[in-house]
């Protein structure tokens, strides 16, 4: 019998993907939440063989929970649920080794493969994901221009970014410069707006973390 946690913000979709996957011999959904935050709880308590992750959620402490969970539940795989066209996200969850990548254009008997090769400790790519994996830019800021990007995101002023991560003025002008130059961004505007669009900064306005290479 194959255990079920699934992540999935929208309850209409939830249910729905919950009673396909419960139709299927040897499936059981242990537990259907709406976001991550409650991904390592339920785990630890329920401990399910695979978890199943609306892409759209790995972001900011997303995916540090999807990073979490490896660490603490490591029977516990994950498999991400991903628009092909979402390669920001896609990008950003390839790099932090989750197990398995399926589309959401598969089909349910498709999807109760994965799942079970998955839980067999296969690494399972849906070819088209991983096209978008490899073509989408890696995140070409560090965490300290994550920080100030996600507070030029929230709308803040150069003197209230410095006041808040503890620089001077100066130094934050200099790394918004620095991050303007690396996004290929015209103005701070259009950086954060590249940087969304990329999976490097989700609209919270909150860093998206990354694996040091």
């Amino acid at each position: 019998m194959v255990r079920i946690l699934l992540v999935e913000r929208t309850r209409l979709l939830r249910d729905a993907l919950a009673s396909v996957l419960s139709g299927e011999d040897g499936m059981e959904v242990v537990a259907a939440v709406d976001g991550l935050d409650k991904l390592v709880p339920f785990a630890r308590q329920l401990h399910p063989d695979v978890a199943i992750v609306d892409v759209d959620l790995l972001t900011g402490p997303g995916l540090g929970a999807v990073e979490a969970l490896t660490g603490t539940v490591p029977g516990c795989a994950v498999l991400v649920l991903a628009d092909p066209d979402g390669t920001g996200p896609v990008r950003a969850a390839w790099d932090a080794h989750v197990r398995a990548f399926v589309s959401t254009e598969t089909s349910p008997g498709r999807l109760a493969e994965c799942i079970r090769r998955t839980a067999c400790g296969e690494r399972v790519i849906d070819p088209a994901l991983a096209v978008a994996a490899m073509r989408a830019p890696r995140n070409p800021l560090t965490a300290r221009e994550r920080e100030v990007l996600g507070s030029v995101a929230l709308g803040l002023p150069s003197t209230e970014i410095a006041d808040r991560l503890c620089l001077t003025k100066g130094t934050v002008c200099n790394y918004v410069s620095t991050i303007i130059r690396k996004t290929g961004a015209r103005n701070r505007l259009e950086a954060v707006r590249i940087a969304e669009e990329c999976g490097w900064l989700p609209e919270s306005g909150r860093p998206v973390p990354t694996r040091s290479r």
